[in-house]
Order: structure tokens, then C-alpha cells, then sequence
């Protein structure tokens, strides 16, 4: 190899030469020949605190706008009482009087219009002297939208990266007519909504109506909501040219004893359209640093960025976690699908994949931070719920980690805090911060644990199990829907918490504590199978219904306990278990379940299996602006869900999946491309993380693994699964490679160290 190839390869590497590696470019952009004409196919932007939703309603251009702390946080009507305990569920089981049980804990959650995430309010310029809309696009490099009409007027718009301002600018437009309109809390409630999914009438809330102010150029709106919260919208603008207006919008949130900075002080000390775009794209542009990838498939690699984009416009440190719309809550006169709340027996947990091997774990704190602040709701509803010390988190939370009730297999589960607790897992193994380890995981997962221990027994068979069990969502909300076994899924979890919980007391010099953890672990069972190992749902219950939550497959991914690098017994289980999936059918699954089943195809190192499914969902549950919809929009079959309930954690799990695809590290070594299309003769990524806090990139051409980096951001040992039968070392820093048993290599690097293997072909 010539020193000039050496010399590419430390650039693109290395970071001196970004522009030759893989990265977003216009060819990933949301690209329209007209506006939309509905508020889930708008143009989205966001910063996590605030979106923005573009689109045409009549002879009007709309934005809606969303702040992510709008909530009505009333307690739920009718759900805490005292005798609504975990304890009592079980006696009302055990006397067949469920449907008690479904008074206290489900019906009001489809009966009350709150607690419930509401929604800010809307601009609307007159734009019907603009002529048609020729193009439509949202620029996700730079996180900026772009309008264009046949007279020559042009829009173009952002919500700040790290500002709590949206900012636009419309040229070629000479008059200028705008209005902002308040969501319709009053007036004759529209008895045709209703229902957690459609949404119900906002005017159920009970507000008075907020008023609208006009002033010199500007607009604020302040509508008081339930308990002394109220909410701020301001907008300004001005004449900067003889044809050209900007203007800045902002929503603030106010809660009783909190402070904040009103939205009209936000307008007032607004930047301008052009200097407040530079410190936007400087953020945008570092965030695009991060990693990129590079894939042969056109479809997989243009969705992969748009979800990386909306990543980017709904998660920040210190905003509030990624729920069920984010940032950008219906603009419909209704409430949002669901409440719009944190559902956190799969949505918000899905929604972070991703974000830690694509190297955003800055993004990815602002869930932790959550939950850290909400420790005190947790523990209250422990101590109510369950009647024991210890943590757990209801599986559906307000704002403040309030219960908000439900089908309460799922949204009152033992286990929710074990799933979350897995987050804290990754982002303490793949940034090796030793801080958060000490201050955060391991206190986390210390609470969880010993909410476990109070909350299992020892059974006749001499095994530790709930004394009730579910699985998410098996029998619905049906007395069924409780087992007096262990579920795969919950026994998934437990074994998880105190197997963690163990390693890291560990990994902390605990002795005693991981030895006490290590205990519990040990009396757990294992997994229920069925005679061809298959994972069942339960003892009692084998996988033979279709269904759109893979909950019993918890083991082998997320949790990874069953996994394909231990070898034959558990690729068995594997194999069986996603064939099964396969054969019983997606009648009932919704588009996360397409994006589930690619990352279990990833995991079984199936890259076309893992490619079809993530295509799949893709081009059918996925609206116009990329939007994952739940149900199959083509209508062909692929699910009978056919409905278009807009949630967000579909899209970012897909994003995980096509990451699976492509680097794998959490079976205790890294391993590049370990599950891609033979057909793939050509793909690169740069800068994706694995556990241990490496950075790795790599490139395959013409079907062979060209060239692997690996650099180390804390220092520190790991193995890698090496991509090539020969290699060269090309160039190191602070780095030692030693072969250890056949085909891998044991690597150790100091902080910052790096290390270029080369195949060793030539």
C-alpha cells in the first residue's frame, strides 16, 4: 500500500479529512413538490424543548408549535387509593374480581382527558398571492427548512439548536399577514373524540380560553392551564428588506415555584435570522461529527439519517426525555395519541437505542437525567403501590414520573424499573465515566434490586418468582394477562438487574454487595422453552398468537443473556425462536416490531433477514416525512394494525437496527459488520462507539473488510473479532495488538491511543 493510502486512511480516520468519509448529504433530505397538507406529514424541527411543524392548512401556511414541558399535571381521577396495592391486585385475582381491579388502575386512564401532554399553539400566514408550492425540503445537515412558491416567495426556517427560539424568513413577499392561533380549550366539546389513541376534545380540560395579544409587530398568548401552571407563546417580526420579513416565535412554561424566562423576553433579545444561524449550524455540524455510516442500500441509508436527524431535534441533556411525540405534539383540536405521555414499557426505552453506538451520549443523558430528577415520584409510588423500600417506576408517566394508570400488567409492572435500568447500563459501558458509575448506575441499580428482593419469593420448586407476572402486551387487559409463573420478559429482567447489579458493585471494589447480588441471581430459573427451543411467553404459555411486542425475546436482545457468541445451544434458541416469529405472522404487529425483528436478525447475524425487515418498515409504516405510524400504510398485509397513530419509538429503534447490522460489541468483543447483505460488497462507518468507550471505523470494498480503526477515549483493553484472516498494523498510537485464540486479537490502548489494522491481502 502507497504512503498516500496510508496517509487517506489516517485522515478519514483521524478526523483531518471528514470530507472523504461517509456523512449526511442532500440526498437524505426531506424532499417535497408540494407543502404538506396535514400536521404528522409537516416538516419537522425541533431542539428537544421546542418543535416546529410545517405545513398548508387551506390558503394558510402553518406552523404548529410545541414545547416539551406542556403537560396538565393533574392526578389521575379515581386510581390512588389506599387499598389499590399491588398486594390487593393479587387478593382480587385470586376471587376472580378483576374487572374491580380494571376500575381502579385502566378505566381512568381512557376516562379522564388528563394528566395529559397538551399541545402550544400555531402561526398561519396568508399565502394564497404566493401561487403553488414548487418545492418543500428539510435540510438535516443543517436542521433547516425551506419553502418555495411559484411567484418566487421562499420561507426559510429552524428552531435554534440550543436556544429556546424559532426563527423565519420569508422573501419575495411584499404584504405580510400574520396570526397566531391558541388551541381550542373552550367552547362545545366534540363528543366524537375520545379514546386514548384517536385523542380526546381538548376542550374536556376545562380551560378558559387564553387570550391573544396583538401588539407592535408581535403576538403573546398566555393560557393558564390546571394547578397555576400557564404557558407563554410570543412571535415578532419585522421588515428587513423591501420584500423580506423575519420573525422569531418562543414558548415558555410556568410552573408554580419554578422560574422561567417568558417567551415574549425570549422574542425581545432575539437574534437575527443570519447571526442566530451560525451558532445553530455550529451545533448541528458537531452533532453530524459524531459518526456517519455508509451503506449500499439507498432506502435503509436515507431513513437511517432522518432518524439520526430527528434524534438530533428531540433529545438534548437537561431537556425532558423523548416521549411518545416529542417535540411535536397533534396539531388536530384534540389531545395527542395516548396522552402523549412516557410509556415506558417499550417507547421511551426504544427511543434511545440508538444513541449510544452512534456515539450520542450527550443526547442520551437527558434520559437518565429524568429519571434521576423524578426519583422521589418513584419512590413514593413504591412505597404506595408496592408497600416496600427499593424503586420501581410506573410503566406510564407524566412529566414529574407521576402514575398515570392504564392496563396495569404494563404501566404497574415489577419490572420497569430493570428495563430502565438498562440504560443505565449502556451509558456507563460505553463511556466508562467512573463518576456516573459510582453516582448514578450503581445506585440505580442497587434501589432496583432491592425492590426486587422485597417484592419475590422462594416457590415450591425451590426458584425466586413473582407472586404475579405479565408480559407486554400478552392477553391485553385481561385477567389472563397476569401469570402466577414468571414471564420470559420478567424473568429476563430480574436476572438482568441482579447479574448487573453484581458487576458493578464489583467493578466498585464491593465485594459483599456483589456477592449478595450474585446470590439472588442464583435462584433464579431459566428461561421457559418450548420441546423445539423456542422461548415461550411462559411456562404455561407458548409463543402462538402474533403480536406486535416481542417481550419474551427480552434474553436475546435488548439484554443480550442468550446470544449467538455463546455458541450452538443458544444459537438453537435463537434460530427456533425467530422462526417461529416468522411462521405464526405479522398479523398484529405495528412498524417497531419491523424495526425490533431487523435488530434480532442483526443479533442472529441474519443481514438479509435484518435489512428486510428494516426496509419493510421503512416503506410502509412510515408517513411522508418519515414519521413511523404504527399501522402498514400500503394496506398490503403486512399488519392489520392499518391505523396512523404517530409515535417516534419505531423510527429510532430502526436506527438501532441498521447500527446491528454494522458493529456489534456487547457480547464482550468487538465485531465489524457482523451482520450485513452478502450483496453489500461496499459500506464504511466512522466513529461508531462500542462498549469500553472505543471509536471504531471501517471499510469494506469489492466484499472484503479493507481497513479497521480503533481509538480509545478512556484507555483500556478489548477484544476485537478481526475482519480479515491476515492484517498489518498501518499505524498506532499508544496502542499494543496481541493475538490471543484464533481469529481475534487482544487490543490495549492508552487514552486517546488508536490503532489502523490493514488487511493483510496485498
Amino acid at each position: 500500500m502507497t504512503n498516500r493510502f496510508v496517509y487517506l486512511f489516517l485522515s478519514i480516520f483521524l478526523g483531518t479529512g471528514a470530507a472523504l468519509s461517509a456523512q449526511v448529504a442532500a440526498k437524505h433530505d426531506l424532499v417535497f413538490d408540494k407543502l404538506p397538507t396535514r400536521w404528522d406529514e409537516a416538516l419537522p424541527l425541533g431542539n428537544a424543548f421546542m418543535g416546529e411543524l410545517i405545513w398548508q392548512k387551506g390558503d394558510k401556511l402553518r406552523f404548529s408549535l410545541d414545547h416539551a414541558e406542556l403537560w396538565d399535571l393533574r392526578p389521575m381521577v379515581g386510581m390512588r387509593k389506599p387499598e389499590f396495592t399491588y398486594k390487593w391486585v393479587q387478593s382480587q385475582i385470586k376471587k376472580n374480581n378483576y374487572a374491580l381491579v380494571q376500575q381502579y388502575g385502566d378505566i381512568p386512564y381512557e376516562r379522564e382527558p388528563a394528566p395529559s401532554k397538551i399541545p402550544g399553539a400555531a402561526l398561519e400566514i396568508d399565502s394564497k398571492e404566493w401561487g403553488e408550492v414548487t418545492s418543500a425540503r428539510v435540510n438535516i445537515e443543517k436542521a433547516t427548512a425551506e419553502v418555495k412558491w411559484s411567484n418566487g416567495a421562499q420561507l426559510n426556517s429552524f428552531v435554534h439548536a440550543n436556544q429556546l427560539l424559532g426563527y423565519f424568513r420569508l422573501k419575495g413577499v411584499k404584504t405580510f399577514n400574520i396570526s397566531l392561533i391558541a388551541p381550542k380549550y373552550e367552547g362545545e366539546v366534540d363528543k366524537t373524540a375520545g379514546g386514548s389513541v384517536a385523542g380526546d376534545d381538548l376542550a374536556r380540560l376545562g380551560y378558559k380560553q387564553g387570550k391573544v395579544v396583538e401588539g407592535a409587530n408581535s403576538y403573546t398568548y398566555r393560557q393558564a392551564g390546571w394547578g397555576g401552571f400557564e404557558y407563554e407563546v410570543s412571535v415578532r417580526w419585522k421588515k428587513t428588506a423591501t420584500d423580506t420579513w423575519e420573525g422569531a416565535w418562543s414558548i415558555s412554561a410556568h410552573y408554580p415555584n419554578l422560574p422561567k424566562t417568558e417567551a415574549s423576553k425570549q422574542t425581545t433579545t432575539a437574534l437575527s435570522f443570519d447571526k442566530a444561524l451560525v451558532s445553530h449550524q455550529a451545533w448541528w455540524k458537531n452533532f453530524w461529527a459524531k459518526s456517519s455510516i455508509k451503506i449500499p442500500d439507498e432506502i435503509l441509508e436515507k431513513q437511517y439519517y432522518l432518524e439520526q436527524y430527528k434524534f438530533g431535534s428531540t433529545a438534548r441533556k437537561g431537556a425532558p426525555p423523548i416521549s411518545l411525540q416529542a417535540v411535536w405534539t397533534a396539531d388536530n383540536g384534540r389531545l395527542p395519541p395516548w396522552k402523549g405521555d412516557f410509556h415506558h414499557d417499550l417507547n421511551t426505552q426504544l427511543s434511545y437505542w440508538p444513541s449510544y453506538a452512534a456515539n450520542h451520549l450527550d443526547e442520551a443523558i437527558g434520559y437518565i437525567e429524568h429519571l434521576e430528577q423524578n426519583r422521589e415520584a418513584y419512590r413514593d409510588y413504591t412505597k404506595w403501590f408496592y408497600e416496600t423500600e427499593g424503586i420501581n417506576v410506573p410503566g406510564v408517566t407524566t412529566l414529574t414520573g407521576v402514575a398515570m394508570g392504564g392496563w396495569i400488567q404494563y404501566s404497574f409492572s415489577p419490572t420497569v424499573s430493570s428495563w430502565l435500568a438498562h440504560h443505565y447500563y449502556l451509558q456507563w459501558r460505553y463511556s466508562m465515566d467512573r463518576e456516573f458509575l459510582q453516582k448514578k448506575a450503581y445506585p440505580w441499580f442497587k434501589d432496583v434490586a432491592t425492590f426486587l428482593a422485597a417484592n419475590t419469593f422462594m416457590n415450591e420448586k425451590g426458584k425466586r418468582q413473582l407472586p404475579i407476572s405479565s408480559s407486554p402486551e400478552i392477553n391485553d387487559n385481561r385477567v389472563t394477562a397476569w401469570f402466577h409463573e414468571n414471564t420470559n420478559y420478567d424473568l429476563s429482567l430480574m436476572r438482568f438487574t441482579f447479574e448487573k447489579a453484581a458487576e458493578l458493585a464489583q467493578e466498585l471494589n464491593l465485594s459483599q454487595e456483589a456477592a449478595y447480588w450474585r446470590r439472588f441471581l442464583s435462584e433464579f430459573d431459566g428461561y421457559a422453552l418450548s420441546e423445539n427451543n423456542e422461548l415461550k411467553f411462559a411456562p404455561s404459555l407458548p409463543y402462538n398468537q402474533s403480536h406486535r411486542h416481542f417481550s419474551h425475546l427480552m434474553a436475546i436482545h435488548p439484554l443480550g443473556e442468550i446470544r449467538w457468541e455463546n455458541g450452538e445451544k443458544d444459537q438453537t434458541i435463537i434460530k427456533n425462536t425467530i422462526n417461529l416469529l416468522e411462521k405464526i405472522g405479522p398479523d398484529w404487529w405495528c412498524g417497531y416490531s419491523y424495526s425490533w425483528m431487523g435488530n434480532l436478525k442483526a443479533r442472529a447475524k441474519d443481514g438479509e433477514g435484518a435489512a428486510k425487515y428494516l426496509r419493510t418498515f421503512s416503506t410502509a409504516f412510515c408517513l411522508p416525512n418519515s414519521f413511523h405510524a404504527n399501522g402498514d400504510q400500503t394496506k398490503s398485509g403486512l399488519s392489520k394494525f392499518t391505523y396512523r397513530p404517530f409515535t417516534l419509538e419505531g423510527n429510532f429503534a430502526f436506527a438501532a437496527g441498521v447500527q446491528e447490522m454494522l458493529l456489534q460489541s456487547y457480547a464482550g468483543f468487538i465485531e465489524i459488520f457482523p451482520a450485513i447483505p452478502s450483496s453489500w460488497q461496499g459500506a464504511s462507518f466512522t466513529d461508531l462507539r462500542t462498549e469500553g468507550a472505543f471509536l471504531v471505523s471501517a471499510v469494506r470494498e469489492a466484499g472484503q473488510v479493507d481497513a479497521v480503526t480503533i481509538k480509545s477515549e478512556k484507555g483500556g483493553k478489548t477484544r476485537l473479532k478481526l475482519p480479515f484472516k491476515t492484517y498489518l498494523i498501518k499505524s498506532q498510537k499508544g496502542a499494543t495488538v496481541k493475538k490471543t485464540e484464533e481469529g481475534f486479537v487482544e487490543l490495549t490502548l492508552e487514552k486517546n491511543g488508536f490503532v489502523i489494522l490493514k488487511n493483510g491481502y496485498e
